[in-house]
């Protein structure tokens, strides 16, 4: 065998060297984003996930992607799902949220009631990133994280103590309009003795009544801050004791020796106990295990529904939203805080539902939802986090027109109405196909004269039939969802 040329075993060795400083760069560079899509019940989270999976996958069969830069630029390769990185994180149903979808009748599909995720490897040719020069095609993985909102709303509760809670709920129970539905359950809580044996029974029973008035609060009276959120959406707690807890009437009023001095076998002193259980055995460990890692958020939020159930309503919903952003880690994700400390550094707030009115209110809505949260945005933005707002229906549910009325040109929305029962969760009923003007939405704060001179009919639908599971679902601005949250990751 001839002998190997210094020159030859010099370029195998260069050879080498470049082949792993473009494995250490393709590792170094940017190729994973984790994706969290949050948004209080109702807010259509399950559409919105299945709707952006969707989208990617089917790229090129039908696809309308045209604001999405990899796509309008011809980069965009291809996109599957692949297996999950935590396999004791339920997965994410897309197959049974797209039947769904695609049946006939279509249907909404089940909404998820906690903790799910989905992965997707997309792969694109890098043009414009440094990249480019170790590889013509590379993988970006993406990991998606749906998780309710009602759990976002605990996490403020690591700051409070059990007394400070207390009576913070208990002035939102005895004030409009929950203090009609709160006033037995109050009544009972105030009869307690504090220092009292506790009685397993007798507070199992009590937190289930607390937890019959949340229920309450969310689905008959459109309220949105619901704490705790595990005791509407338990998932795997139900039933678990860490869930028999309620705010305690007149907290404030106990005397603070007695407190800090009471065992915890009294009542005062099982209900603090079970507190402080929830705040670090669920609270804290959502927040360390899920919430530190997410890289990008989407916060859906619906605003017509509140619109349509009055003032309170909508109150609400600015208060839950102002909670639901004190708690994000934000600030810009370089190498090092992404290796070892990730932090959010895109926020999208979407403004749900935005085919259920006509398209000229699509404005209206963005500008209501910056309103809500207005505050919020402005520290987000000083803190050099990337922030946006879009009205979206991830699955368009209508189309939209002009029809003549008196005369004159009206825009309107055709679709298929859903009957009550459908929304109450119960059997998928239909109304009729309708065609109509469903209102005007405010393009700011409704202040307390527009609430008098103003009622909201804002109409759910169902979805479009004859929709394909294996094309790209009708939407409203998911390509620029999907252009403001991954296309800097596919340059």
């Amino acid at each position: 065998m001839a002998l190997l040329s210094k020159s030859t075993l010099s370029k195998r060795g260069l050879g080498k060297l470049k082949h792993k400083a473009n494995e250490l760069l393709s590792r170094t560079l940017d190729q994973q984003v984790t994706l969290a899509v949050t948004g209080l019940s109702r807010s259509g989270k399950t559409a919105f996930i299945t709707s952006l999976v969707n989208q990617l996958i089917n790229e090129g069969n039908g696809a309308k992607l045209s604001f999405f830069d990899p796509v309008h630029n011809g980069n965009f390769i291809a996109a599957k799902r692949v297996p999950q990185k935590h396999y004791h994180v339920p997965r994410f149903d897309y197959d049974a949220a797209i039947s769904a979808l695609t049946s006939d009748p279509a249907t909404w599909p089940e909404p998820t009631h906690g903790i799910s995720e989905l992965r997707l490897a997309i792969r694109y040719q890098p043009k414009n990133s440094i990249l480019k020069y170790a590889t013509d095609m590379a993988t970006l993985t993406l990991d998606i994280t749906d998780y309710p909102g009602e759990w976002l709303l605990d996490l403020p509760m690591l700051k409070q103590t059990y007394q400070e809670w207390s009576q913070q709920t208990h002035g939102l129970m005895t004030s409009k309009p929950r203090d009609e539905y709160s006033k037995s359950f109050l009544a009972k809580v105030a009869q307690l003795d504090p220092f009292a044996p506790a009685s397993e029974e007798l507070l199992a029973e009590l937190a289930q009544e607390y937890t019959a008035l949340l229920q309450t609060f969310r689905h008959e009276l459109g309220l949105s801050v619901i704490q705790p959120g595990r005791f509407i959406l338990p998932g795997d707690l139900a039933g678990a004791p860490i869930l028999e807890f309620f705010p305690f009437a007149n907290a404030d009023n106990i005397d603070a020796n007695a407190y800090q001095n009471a065992t915890d076998d009294s009542v005062i002193g099982m209900l603090r106990s079970r507190y402080s259980q929830y705040q670090e055995q669920v609270v804290r460990k959502f927040y360390r295990e899920h919430f530190l890692r997410f890289d990008r958020q989407i916060v859906l939020a619906d605003c017509l529904k509140p619109l349509n159930k009055g003032k309170a309503s909508f109150a609400d919903l600015e208060l839950a939203m102002s909670m639901i952003l004190e708690s994000y880690q934000y600030g810009k994700s370089g190498i090092f805080s992404r290796l070892f400390s990730p932090k959010i550094d895109k926020l999208l707030f979407g403004a749900t539902k935005a085919d259920h009115v006509t398209p000229e209110q699509h404005g209206a809505m963005v500008s209501l939802l910056n309103q809500l949260v207005h505050q919020n945005k402005n520290q987000l933005n000083y803190d050099a986090v990337a922030v946006k707002t879009l009205a979206i229906a991830a699955v368009k549910a209508t189309n939209s027109g002009v029809s003549k009325h008196q005369g004159n040109e009206v825009p309107v929305i055709q679709g298929r109405s859903l009957a009550q029962s459908e929304l109450s969760g119960t059997a998928s009923v239909f109304g009729e196909k309708i065609t109509v003007f469903p209102g005007a939405v405010p393009s700011e704060l409704p202040r307390d004269n527009y609430w008098q001179s103003n009622s909201f009919n804002f109409i759910e639908f169902a979805p479009l039939s004859g929709l394909n599971k294996h094309q790209c679902l009708p939407h409203v601005r998911m390509d620029q969802v999907l252009q403001f949250l991954l296309a800097d990751k596919m340059m």
